[in-house]
């Protein structure tokens, strides 16, 4: 028997950890999967350049307005898209966010605590 090592009770203990370990991993991935499915707008302009990303901030689409094509409106047109890009990333980063808070409450944590892996 193991009694200069306190028994076998810190086994126990380290097993529920190993396995409380292993289930966030499991919920990260599967919330990794669910922030490349995510999608979020972004816009400027009132709407006329619009953007959408995943909840990862990765850019899947812009529209733009065809009123606003004109050779004298150059900068405003750039400017409203990095606008809309800008926008778009920041919702994407709040989602995430978000998403984060719900799974670290899930698992009785803080909704603010930095989980690895983000």
């Amino acid at each position: 028997m193991l009694k200069g090592l306190g028994g076998l009770g810190g086994l126990g203990d380290m097993s529920k950890m190993m396995k409380a370990a292993q289930e966030m991993q499991d919920k990260m991935a599967e919330l990794q999967t669910r922030l490349d499915d995510t999608i979020v707008d972004g816009e400027s302009g009132a709407g006329l350049v619009r953007a959408t990303a995943n909840a990862k901030g990765v850019l899947k689409s812009l529209s733009i307005d065809p009123s606003i094509f004109s050779a004298d409106d150059k900068e405003v047109v750039e400017d409203l898209i990095l606008a809309a890009i800008k926008d778009v990333q920041s919702r994407a980063q709040e989602r995430t966010k978000w998403e984060m808070g719900n799974l670290a409450e899930s698992m009785g944590l803080p909704r603010d605590m930095n989980l690895p892996g983000m």
